[in-house]
């Protein structure tokens, strides 16, 4: 009977140890960061390229298991860079966040290192597969790329003025538009003659496409500058060259709100000229309620804070606005889809 005890508690301490593991390993990974990639490239694909493409009669080329391993492509670059980032970041992260380091406690350096190693294999191999089904083998070269870049990112270019908070929202801003890079040459041999014939082309996809990657880079942009506010403390121990060391915080606000406005600018004129009236006629109350609710009254929420912010748990809570902003920015894609429906009903 004890024997039994002892096996079981030898198990139930097992389970606890294998569970802890992969807790640090998802975490490490930036699980919920993974979540949103995932959710993005689906809604971009589903929610905004398919009801398009059935706007013109078309339909989705790249197959199902195809876009699956682009999706992953997409996932393991992520999750490498985000491991080496934390690899690098040992002394920054002791300071900024002393409950976050897992490199070196949770996660030994050797596993760290061949988890980047794993994943950045896995992505860049699903890319390579994804560019072999499309024919189109120089897309390949965009999976190393991106391993590469983030290398650099956390070896030098986030220590650099400006150019690892540009970069890493460039890297962002890719992500939906991958969707259709991979999807828009399977199109064109498909339809060609049916677009010329027609006289149609795919340029509507761009410009939505676009227009959501262009969101996710800007908001991106916005949270790594307050980012590197609230790890003001950090940076300047480590010798980061960031926004706020280089000028200060107040200059800093300034330009996170002046990227903030131009942004709420933007979605208003483009509102006001491309979505404010239904194939009918009738007001598009819909995507008005949706954009003033999700996004622009957080933004102005957001302005607002940034303007009393004074310590690490404001900027820290302003970070995460922003990152709830951009979740509200690519959800749209949910309303554009129904709206995309109506005018098919409308046809």
């Amino acid at each position: 009977m004890n024997k039994y005890y002892e096996h079981k508690t030898i198990g139930l301490m097992y389970k606890k140890f294998i569970n802890s593991q992969f807790s640090s390993y998802m975490r490490l990974m930036r699980w919920n960061n993974l979540v949103i990639i995932i959710i993005t490239q689906l809604a971009i694909r589903y929610l905004v390229i398919a009801p398009i493409l059935s706007l013109m009669n078309l339909s989705l080329q790249l197959s199902t298991v195809t876009f699956a391993f682009l999706v992953l492509a997409s996932v393991c670059i992520a999750a490498a860079g985000y491991v080496i980032n934390d690899y690098f970041d040992i002394k920054t992260d002791a300071i900024n966040k002393p409950n976050r380091p897992l490199v070196g406690k949770k996660v030994s350096r050797r596993a760290s290192i061949a988890l980047h190693f794993w994943l950045n294999t896995a992505g860049v191999a699903s890319g390579l597969y994804v560019s072999y089904i499309v024919h189109v083998f120089s897309f390949a070269l965009i999976f190393p790329l991106a391993a590469g870049l983030l290398w650099f990112y956390s070896v030098s270019y986030k220590r650099q003025l400006l150019v690892g908070n540009i970069l890493v929202a460039v890297l962002t801003g890719i992500v939906p538009m991958l969707v259709l890079i991979f999807e828009l040459p399977l199109l064109n041999k498909a339809y060609l003659s049916d677009l010329i014939n027609l006289g149609l082309n795919l340029n509507v996809l761009i410009y939505w496409v676009g227009g959501f990657s262009f969101f996710a880079f800007i908001l991106t942009l916005i949270r790594e500058i307050v980012k590197d506010m609230e790890d003001f403390e950090g940076d300047s121990v480590v010798g980061r060259n960031s926004l706020p060391l280089a000028f200060g915080l107040q200059s800093s606000k300034w330009v996170v709100i002046l990227l903030s406005m131009l942004t709420v600018f933007a979605l208003v004129y483009l509102f006001i000229t491309r979505l404010m009236f239904l194939p009918d006629g009738g007001f598009d109350y819909f995507s008005l309620a949706y954009l003033v609710t999700f996004v622009l009254l957080p933004f102005l929420f957001m302005i607002a804070r940034l303007f009393v912010a004074k310590v690490k748990t404001d900027y820290t809570r302003i970070s995460n606005y922003a990152k709830f902003i951009m979740l509200g920015g690519i959800l749209y894609s949910v309303c554009f889809y129904f709206i995309v429906e109506y005018k098919i009903l409308m046809l």
